[in-house]
């Protein structure tokens, strides 16, 4: 997507120097089909638990809009910045700002917002649309600064997603995820299906759509391929496939299991867990698909679930070599084995932050399965999680955010939480069951 700076003086931003901050109470014969999207419809759920937050309070002036829009723009914004937890909504009135107004703040400041967005969305002589929109400090009485997107009318919803990033990254520091992408798996009766949605939930759309089952989803390190394990063939098998086309390719087709698939930080090989040999352990495979897998661990336990670092120098992964499942780490080429976690005795699925400090797991802490978070500089461990039935955490690009499956109020569901357990989201998601989520890197 093409994005342009607005052309209005932007000075440099270092994060507000003053802002009031407002606490949270506690709230309380396969059947396969390949790419057949189909998008869900946006409901801007807005789910947020926490207790003792500080929130940024922002407010959307009215923005001047196109007739006949396909997307609520304004709306997409709003929940995007609110569902972090981090913001809170106040109200933008009722007169129409866009972005080249030179609103009077001292009203707004008076009414407690400390951040401003004015913005329009112009349907332009190509049938395309312009949203623009500008950032103002109410505190500072400053321009933040503002961008344009032209986008068709599909692109909507990732401009909004974009425009949220801005703002998130200029009032928190940290940059925003909103415009990444996640997938996940659904069973409804007897169809599975392979999900791409955005990183709100919303928006979902179908990869792939199978009588049998799917599991284990992972994004390639550039966000255009996927591989997970499917069923299809009556045995578990991996397959690559490319999110924009459908298009496919079987990867790990050998005798017995193939599983559990996990791509190295340059994209040129995978770790998986093969069983060709008799037991099951792991693998490296050209990405390619060339040559022969090449065996990384010699054990006669079972060896699964490799997670790379970012700095792909490391692999962790679970082992019962022990007795019980825990989480060791070693070096891509299998030298150098340790032992991670020693507290409980069933530590499983392993996923490592993409700026390397934090480790999340699986772990069962009385009879529950949940979420747990270990920062590896020094071995503190932080349960996040109070249900019991969770499952495969993946961190968001920015590191700041797990995500992760589990139960709630009888429903399968998609969660997010901050790492340090306060903040908890839910997701939209598809109807149905739903397993293994993964969350895709920033778009390059």
């Amino acid at each position: 997507m093409h994005q342009t700076p607005l052309q209005m003086p932007v000075p440099p931003l270092s994060g507000l120097t003053r802002r009031r901050f407002h606490a949270l109470a506690a709230l309380g014969g396969s059947g396969l089909a390949l790419g057949a999207w189909g998008p869900a419809q946006a409901q801007f759920r807005v789910e947020v638990t926490g207790v003792g937050l500080q929130q940024i309070p922002f407010a959307i002036a009215p923005f001047r809009l196109a007739t006949g829009l396909p997307q609520d723009v304004p709306a997409i914004v709003r929940a995007n910045l609110e569902r972090t937890g981090q913001l809170r909504a106040l109200p933008g009135g009722s007169a129409i700002l866009d972005e080249s107004a030179r609103p009077d703040l001292a009203p707004w400041r008076a009414a407690g917002v400390d951040a401003l967005i004015t913005g329009s969305v112009e349907r332009l002589a190509d049938g395309r649309f312009d949203v623009r929109f500008r950032l103002w400090d109410v505190v500072r009485a400053q321009d933040l600064g503002g961008l344009s997107f032209p986008v068709p009318a599909s692109d909507l919803r990732l401009a909004a997603h974009r425009l949220s990033d801005y703002v998130y990254e200029r009032l928190t520091g940290d940059p925003g995820v909103f415009a990444t992408r996640i997938a996940y798996i659904s069973r409804h009766g007897e169809r599975h299906n392979l999900w791409v949605a955005d990183a709100d939930g919303e928006n979902a759309q179908t990869a792939l759509a199978s009588a049998e089952p799917i599991i284990s989803p992972a994004w390639s390190p550039n966000g255009q391929q996927l591989a997970y394990v499917s069923f299809e063939a009556r045995r578990p098998v991996i397959y690559t496939h490319e999110v924009a086309t459908g298009r496919r390719r079987l990867l790990a087709g050998f005798r017995g299991s193939n599983s559990a698939p996990a791509w190295s930080p340059d994209g040129r090989r995978l770790l998986a867990t093969l069983t060709f040999g008799g037991s099951s352990q792991i693998f490296a495979i050209d990405a390619a698909g060339g040559g022969q897998p090449q065996r990384i661990t010699q054990t006669s336990g079972i060896e699964t679930e490799p997670a790379f670092t970012p700095d792909g120098r490391t692999v962790y992964f679970v082992s019962d070599r022990g007795g019980s499942p825990q989480i060791y780490r070693m070096t891509p080429a299998g030298a150098d084995v340790a032992r991670v976690t020693f507290e409980g005795n069933y530590n499983i699925s392993p996923a490592v932050s993409p700026d390397g400090r934090w480790l999340a797991y699986i772990s069962r802490i009385g009879g529950a399965f949940r979420v747990c978070v270990m920062e590896l500089a020094n071995g503190r461990i932080t349960p996040l999680t109070d249900t019991s039935a969770d499952e495969s955490p993946s961190f968001a690009p920015n590191s700041r955010l797990i995500m992760y499956a589990t139960q709630a109020q009888g429903r399968e569901v998609l969660m997010t939480t901050s790492l340090d357990g306060r903040i908890k989201t839910r997701l939209a998601s598809a109807p149905g069951g739903i397993r293994e989520p993964d969350w895709g890197p920033f778009q390059r």
